[in-house]
């Protein structure tokens, strides 16, 4: 899915107005959606819409929370938005450690214009990019679901390449059972070999066919 440079939100955080400023100006250039934040605890005001392709910078220092410390709190409540941290040299090894907590990447100040604006493009488009999977996920979770709780396990049995005797066998049913069943599964899921019906499971499930 292709989304619209203003139709993305690049969230600012940084103590400084004079910094806030300048990065609002550049990111503003390429038409981006840019929203300030002086603290963390402000930004923690906001509601991140789930749909929206957006990302994070932030200072790793600020007075009150750190941005390490809104890092785990973001965490905590489940918020996953690409996280591209602002260091001084002195704070390389901090940042290290932000990106094994799961920071996308991390920008050393001075800052040079074009490195902020290709990885703001790379966290955009990594955003992006989770939102259209989410979106397959709950759409193939929404197919799935139309199926009772006997096609259900038919369905896993057929997407791991099982043949209906075996089937039969498994759960203890007629063949003609398992066939009926089958012809079921693969009519509300809207699929016509095992292999799309796998394919449509892991969408759904990564380790639905484990």
């Amino acid at each position: 899915m292709n989304y619209q440079p203003e139709a993305c939100i690049v969230h600012v955080v940084d103590d400084d107005p004079g910094l806030r400023r300048s990065l609002r100006f550049l990111l503003d250039s390429v038409g981006w959606t840019v929203q300030l934040h002086a603290s963390a605890e402000e930004f923690l005001d906001v509601v991140v819409a789930p749909n929206q392709p957006c990302c994070l910078l932030l200072d790793i220092r600020m007075p009150s929370m750190s941005g390490l410390e809104l890092q785990q709190v973001l965490r905590g409540r489940g918020i996953t938005l690409p996280i591209l941290f602002m260091t001084g040299h002195a704070d390389v090894s901090m940042a290290v450690q932000a990106m094994k907590s799961g920071a996308l990447d991390f920008i050393e100040k001075p800052f040079n214009d074009q490195k902020v604006l290709d990885a703001v493009a790379s966290a955009i488009r990594q955003s992006a990019e989770a939102i259209d999977e989410a979106g397959r996920r709950q759409a193939a979770n929404a197919i799935l679901a139309q199926l009772s709780p006997r096609e259900q396990q038919v369905a896993q049995l057929v997407a791991q390449g099982q043949p209906n005797k075996q089937i039969a066998a498994t759960l203890n049913i007629s063949e003609k059972t398992v066939h009926i069943h089958r012809q079921h599964v693969m009519e509300k899921a809207g699929v016509s070999s095992a292999a799309e019906l796998a394919r449509l499971m892991l969408r759904a499930n990564p380790a639905a066919l484990d």
